[in-house]
């Protein structure tokens, strides 16, 4: 039973949800649902039942000491209301939590319950991919819907995919039975240096959420960490040959892939872009707004002190695989799933069979872990 006394009335309220594990390549998309939050000010106003959901034993829960007390965090999912004002007000729902390790069908159930009770409009579903894309080129985001109307007037693709998937597939797909509209925004992460976090990828992810539901999305100082990742990937890859000779390969298939999109239209769009987000609308807040165009955006002196990435994985491990982060929810490589995308290919999701509780285990050529959240 969902009772929410306690929330007002939204106004053209959007769903956004973004879930930690196989489809959160570098906590990116997580990591970008976390940043809204914390920048509105979220407020918690439901959270889903662990016993019903998660695996303890994959999921495991923390311990932690508040004043003496010893009390437990279990692992779940939380929805939060966030209200933005200005001269177009829209409210955000944020569902953020854990890929369920059982009845995903209930889980998308309870979900969709909350969009209908709050009346929210569209559902945005955020994930990350493992690909071959070099860390020095612009974060490649695909937005993808099952929504023929929404794939047009909004101008995103139609999901063709097909091969497993994960619980951002399958809520898009419960979405689209439901009759609401949803649509999957998938950053793709480079394969060799896949380990948490990843700003840049972040930051591109919210650029794009930005363009599609209309609000200034306050940055805070996600922008110069982008900046400092870059420069530190830079610096790593240039100490070892092989993986400096390895991303210059992918620099070049990335650039020779995207030639045709350099067309007059094309520029068009990026400059009117450009030009909104230069416009201090509503909702922008300190840090201002960076666009990932251009390399030379993202390098700045890191004497700052801020922790450099972790070294990228030798090329010696091909493009299909990446060494393990150590720790962590387990990545997956595609929208969902399925191998990664040849360079300069737009990923692309597609909801997968709804039918089974359990996802099924990643493809071998699958880049990712799965160790434990």
């Amino acid at each position: 039973m969902i009772e929410l006394d306690g929330v007002p009335e939204l106004v053209d309220p959007v769903m956004v949800a973004a879930f930690e594990g196989w489809n959160d390549a570098g906590d990116a998309a997580s990591t970008a649902v976390a940043h809204l939050d914390r920048e509105w000010k979220g407020e918690v106003f439901a959270a889903l039942d662990a016993e019903d959901y998660y695996d303890f034993q994959v999921n495991r829960p923390t311990v932690f000491l508040e004043g003496g007390a010893r009390k437990i965090t279990w692992p779940t999912t939380r929805l939060s209301v966030v209200r933005v004002g200005g001269d177009k007000p829209r409210d955000l729902v944020l569902v953020r939590g854990i890929e369920p390790s059982m009845r995903w069908r209930s889980f998308c159930n309870e979900i969709l319950g909350f969009a209908h009770e709050l009346g929210v409009e569209m559902v945005v579903v955020l994930g990350a991919l493992l690909g071959d894309t070099p860390h020095t080129r612009p974060v490649p985001v695909s937005g993808v819907t099952s929504d023929p109307d929404l794939a047009r007037t909004m101008d995103l693709e139609e999901t063709r995919y097909e091969g497993p998937t994960g619980i951002v597939g399958i809520l898009q797909e419960a979405c689209t039975h439901a009759g609401v509209p949803a649509v999957s925004l998938w950053a793709a992460v480079p394969h060799y240096v896949s380990q948490p976090p990843n700003p840049k990828a972040t930051l591109a992810l919210l650029n794009r959420l930005e363009d599609l539901i209309g609000l200034r999305i306050p940055l805070g100082e996600l922008a110069e960490d982008a900046r400092a990742w870059q420069l530190g990937v830079d610096q790593l890859a240039a100490e070892d040959s092989e993986v400096a000779e390895y991303v210059q390969t992918l620099e070049e298939a990335r650039d020779t892939a995207e030639l045709p999109e350099a067309s007059g239209e094309a520029i068009a769009r990026e400059f009117e872009r450009y030009l909104r987000r230069r416009d201090p609308g509503p909702g922008a807040g300190p840090g201002g707004h960076a666009t990932e165009s251009g390399d030379g955006s993202y390098l700045r002196d890191t004497s700052s002190g801020r922790t450099r990435p972790p070294k990228p994985t030798r090329p010696d491990t091909g493009p299909g695989q990446v060494s393990g982060s150590g720790s962590g929810p387990a990545r997956g490589t595609g929208p969902g799933s399925g191998p990664a995308p040849k360079p300069g290919e737009a990923p692309k999701d597609a909801p997968g069979d709804a039918s089974a509780d359990t996802p099924p285990d990643p493809p071998d050529d699958a880049p990712g872990d799965s160790s434990e959240d």
